[in-house]
């Protein structure tokens, strides 16, 4: 695995690769499913991770039928989460690292998620990171949502560096997509959803978790 330039600046998706949230969210999802007595599988669910809820909720229609009552689902799905996020949310392997790293190298960093912004403060307060990233580039923040590009040239416009320049990290599939459709050296750490052909060919590398970036970003410099 090496990195096809040195990194000038690092933009961080948020659930499945700072957090051990899309666990939490499969969960949610069912649950909520059982209250409202409807059908739910762990594969559909799998193809709502990383995915805007328009496409999800396109997806639970195609899969179980027009009535399925996708917006009231959303509703208890998000109510659940909640309640589990409110337990505890555990900070993935690496993550204190790999900042304290971009720390001693001085290289901005942003986070690039389609959470939003009241989402991203709860979780990164938890854990004392939210002095630890420059910007936050979340839902509302831009025009498409993955796999658009969208996100991540936004946060390289707010970091001020060309996307070229920045190292993408991102653990679903439509998270790499918008990554490397900016135009920056995207690194997957999977998390529930492993790396297809497709995928690792707009990959830079494929690494077993952020334990393993920050000698990426020393090598490549």
């Amino acid at each position: 695995m090496k990195l096809p330039r040195p990194v000038k600046a690092v933009v961080f998706d948020m659930d499945g690769l700072l957090f051990d949230t899309e666990k939490l969210y499969g969960r949610a999802i069912l649950t909520a499913a059982q209250e409202l007595g409807v059908e739910m599988t762990m594969d559909v669910f799998y193809l709502c991770v990383g995915t805007p809820w328009t496409e999800n909720r396109a997806r639970m229609i195609e899969a179980y039928g027009a009535d399925y009552p996708a917006e009231e689902l959303r509703v208890a799905w998000m109510r659940h989460f909640k309640l589990l996020a409110n337990e505890g949310i555990e900070l993935k392997p690496g993550v204190v690292a790999m900042l304290d790293l971009l720390d001693e190298l001085e290289l901005p960093r942003a986070i690039a998620t389609s959470s939003g912004h009241s989402t991203v403060q709860h979780h990164l307060g938890a854990h004392g990171l939210l002095e630890r990233f420059h910007h936050v580039i979340a839902a509302g923040d831009y025009a498409r949502s993955k796999p658009a590009p969208d996100p991540f040239l936004a946060a390289a416009a707010k970091l001020g560096r060309d996307p070229r320049d920045c190292l993408a990290l991102e653990d679903s599939l439509n998270g790499v997509r918008s990554a490397s459709s900016a135009g920056m050296m995207t690194v997957m750490v999977p998390d529930l959803i492993a790396p297809t052909d497709e995928i690792r060919t707009l990959c830079a590398a494929v690494a077993g978790s952020l334990v393993d970036v920050p000698g990426l970003v020393r090598a490549a410099r």
